[in-house]
Protein backbone atom coordinates (compact mmCIF):
# COMPACT_ATOMS: atom_id res chain seq x y z
CA UNK A 1 0.00 0.00 0.00
CA UNK A 2 1.22 3.86 -0.87
CA UNK A 3 1.30 6.03 1.85
CA UNK A 4 -0.60 9.24 1.06
CA UNK A 5 2.89 10.97 2.69
CA UNK A 6 4.93 9.25 0.09
CA UNK A 7 2.62 10.28 -2.72
CA UNK A 8 2.36 13.77 -1.74
CA UNK A 9 6.11 13.96 -1.76
CA UNK A 10 5.96 12.03 -5.35
CA UNK A 11 3.57 15.08 -6.36
CA UNK A 12 5.87 18.09 -5.01
CA UNK A 13 9.03 16.50 -6.21
CA UNK A 14 7.73 16.56 -9.80
CA UNK A 15 6.00 19.72 -9.35
CA UNK A 16 9.12 21.37 -8.36
CA UNK A 17 10.87 19.80 -10.92
CA UNK A 18 8.67 20.96 -14.58
CA UNK A 19 9.11 24.40 -12.71
CA UNK A 20 12.81 24.76 -13.07
CA UNK A 21 12.80 22.93 -16.24
CA UNK A 22 13.83 24.67 -19.69
CA UNK A 23 11.59 24.12 -22.06
CA UNK A 24 13.61 26.16 -24.88
CA UNK A 25 11.69 29.27 -24.62
CA UNK A 26 12.94 32.89 -25.74
CA UNK A 27 15.60 33.70 -23.10
CA UNK A 28 14.66 36.70 -21.32
CA UNK A 29 16.76 38.87 -18.67
CA UNK A 30 15.57 39.38 -15.23
CA UNK A 31 13.67 41.77 -16.33
CA UNK A 32 11.75 39.97 -18.91
CA UNK A 33 13.19 41.75 -21.70
CA UNK A 34 13.68 41.16 -25.46
CA UNK A 35 17.30 40.18 -26.02
CA UNK A 36 18.44 42.08 -29.34
CA UNK A 37 22.51 42.05 -28.98
CA UNK A 38 23.28 46.12 -29.81
CA UNK A 39 25.12 47.47 -30.50
CA UNK A 40 26.40 46.16 -34.49
CA UNK A 41 30.12 46.16 -34.71
CA UNK A 42 31.19 48.17 -37.25
CA UNK A 43 32.10 45.99 -40.68
CA UNK A 44 35.71 45.58 -41.38
CA UNK A 45 38.30 43.59 -43.43
CA UNK A 46 38.19 40.94 -40.52
CA UNK A 47 34.69 40.51 -40.28
CA UNK A 48 33.32 41.67 -43.97
CA UNK A 49 33.15 37.60 -45.79
CA UNK A 50 31.23 37.15 -41.91
CA UNK A 51 29.09 40.22 -42.66
CA UNK A 52 28.31 39.27 -46.32
CA UNK A 53 28.32 35.62 -46.62
CA UNK A 54 26.56 34.57 -43.09
CA UNK A 55 23.77 37.45 -43.28
CA UNK A 56 20.88 35.00 -43.20
CA UNK A 57 22.29 33.32 -40.03
CA UNK A 58 21.81 36.83 -37.99
CA UNK A 59 18.70 37.37 -36.14
CA UNK A 60 16.06 39.77 -37.61
CA UNK A 61 13.65 41.34 -35.48
CA UNK A 62 9.76 41.32 -36.56
CA UNK A 63 7.15 43.21 -34.99
CA UNK A 64 5.49 39.38 -33.53
CA UNK A 65 9.20 39.52 -31.90
CA UNK A 66 8.95 42.17 -29.31
CA UNK A 67 5.54 42.46 -26.37
CA UNK A 68 2.93 44.70 -26.96
CA UNK A 69 4.09 47.73 -24.74
CA UNK A 70 7.41 48.71 -22.86
CA UNK A 71 9.83 47.56 -24.61
CA UNK A 72 10.35 50.79 -27.67
CA UNK A 73 13.57 51.42 -26.91
CA UNK A 74 14.37 47.30 -27.87
CA UNK A 75 12.04 47.87 -30.75
CA UNK A 76 14.11 51.12 -32.19
CA UNK A 77 17.16 48.53 -31.90
CA UNK A 78 15.74 46.13 -33.58
CA UNK A 79 14.41 48.06 -36.65
CA UNK A 80 18.10 49.64 -36.54
CA UNK A 81 19.72 46.09 -37.21
CA UNK A 82 16.64 44.97 -39.57
CA UNK A 83 17.53 48.13 -41.29
CA UNK A 84 21.34 47.55 -41.45
CA UNK A 85 21.49 43.95 -42.40
CA UNK A 86 18.98 45.45 -45.43
CA UNK A 87 21.41 47.22 -46.37
CA UNK A 88 24.37 45.16 -45.92
CA UNK A 89 22.80 42.78 -48.62
CA UNK A 90 23.03 45.52 -50.85
CA UNK A 91 26.37 46.64 -50.60
CA UNK A 92 27.10 42.77 -50.51
CA UNK A 93 25.66 42.47 -54.15
CA UNK A 94 27.54 45.40 -55.32
CA UNK A 95 31.34 45.57 -56.68
CA UNK A 96 33.42 43.34 -54.40
CA UNK A 97 35.81 45.65 -54.33
CA UNK A 98 33.59 48.35 -52.97
CA UNK A 99 32.00 46.41 -50.25
CA UNK A 100 33.29 47.29 -47.07
CA UNK A 101 33.48 50.64 -47.55
CA UNK A 102 29.87 49.90 -48.91
CA UNK A 103 28.73 48.14 -45.37
CA UNK A 104 31.02 51.07 -43.74
CA UNK A 105 28.29 53.63 -45.25
CA UNK A 106 25.16 51.61 -44.17
CA UNK A 107 26.81 50.49 -40.64
CA UNK A 108 26.64 54.78 -40.18
CA UNK A 109 23.38 55.23 -42.18
CA UNK A 110 21.28 53.11 -40.03
CA UNK A 111 22.70 53.86 -36.62
CA UNK A 112 22.41 57.95 -37.76
CA UNK A 113 19.26 57.01 -38.36
CA UNK A 114 18.12 54.83 -35.00
CA UNK A 115 19.60 58.00 -33.47
CA UNK A 116 17.16 60.16 -35.00
CA UNK A 117 14.57 57.92 -34.10
CA UNK A 118 15.94 57.58 -30.30
CA UNK A 119 16.05 61.42 -30.00
CA UNK A 120 12.60 62.00 -30.97
CA UNK A 121 10.95 60.01 -28.15
CA UNK A 122 10.29 61.02 -24.48
CA UNK A 123 12.78 58.48 -22.79
CA UNK A 124 16.31 58.88 -23.04
CA UNK A 125 18.37 58.58 -25.92
CA UNK A 126 20.78 55.72 -26.63
CA UNK A 127 24.54 56.73 -24.55
CA UNK A 128 26.28 56.80 -27.96
CA UNK A 129 23.78 59.23 -29.68
CA UNK A 130 24.64 61.94 -27.67
CA UNK A 131 27.94 61.59 -28.95
CA UNK A 132 28.64 62.74 -32.34
CA UNK A 133 31.28 62.53 -34.93
CA UNK A 134 33.83 60.01 -34.63
CA UNK A 135 33.46 59.89 -31.32
CA UNK A 136 29.77 58.18 -31.70
CA UNK A 137 30.97 55.90 -34.15
CA UNK A 138 33.84 54.86 -31.63
CA UNK A 139 31.32 54.87 -28.72
CA UNK A 140 29.02 52.24 -30.93
CA UNK A 141 32.01 50.33 -31.72
CA UNK A 142 32.85 49.44 -28.52
CA UNK A 143 31.83 46.78 -26.02
CA UNK A 144 30.52 44.60 -28.95
CA UNK A 145 27.90 41.46 -28.29
CA UNK A 146 28.74 40.03 -32.04
CA UNK A 147 32.40 41.68 -33.07
CA UNK A 148 32.99 38.98 -36.01
CA UNK A 149 29.37 38.75 -37.21
CA UNK A 150 28.94 34.99 -36.14
CA UNK A 151 25.95 33.16 -36.99
CA UNK A 152 23.35 31.94 -34.90
CA UNK A 153 23.77 28.05 -35.09
CA UNK A 154 20.21 26.42 -36.32
CA UNK A 155 18.93 29.84 -37.24
CA UNK A 156 17.94 31.20 -40.71
CA UNK A 157 16.37 34.73 -41.27
CA UNK A 158 12.64 34.96 -42.25
CA UNK A 159 11.80 37.33 -45.09
CA UNK A 160 11.80 40.54 -44.55
CA UNK A 161 11.32 43.75 -46.90
CA UNK A 162 14.50 45.36 -47.94
CA UNK A 163 14.52 48.69 -46.52
CA UNK A 164 14.58 51.85 -48.28
CA UNK A 165 16.91 54.65 -47.84
CA UNK A 166 20.68 53.83 -48.24
CA UNK A 167 22.34 55.69 -50.71
CA UNK A 168 25.87 54.38 -51.03
CA UNK A 169 28.79 56.61 -52.08
CA UNK A 170 31.58 55.46 -54.48
CA UNK A 171 33.48 58.84 -53.76
CA UNK A 172 33.17 58.81 -49.64
CA UNK A 173 35.57 55.52 -49.95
Amino acid sequence: MISIVGLSGFWILALLTLHGADFGETKRNSLNEPDVPFPPACPTAENLAAVCLQGQGRPRYLSSFFPNSRVSHFRRRGNAINRMESWFSLCCRGQEDQNLCCTQQAWKQALSQFCTEESSTMTKAYVCCADTGEARWTCFNSELPNPNYDPTPGYTAPPVPEEAGFTFDPNDC
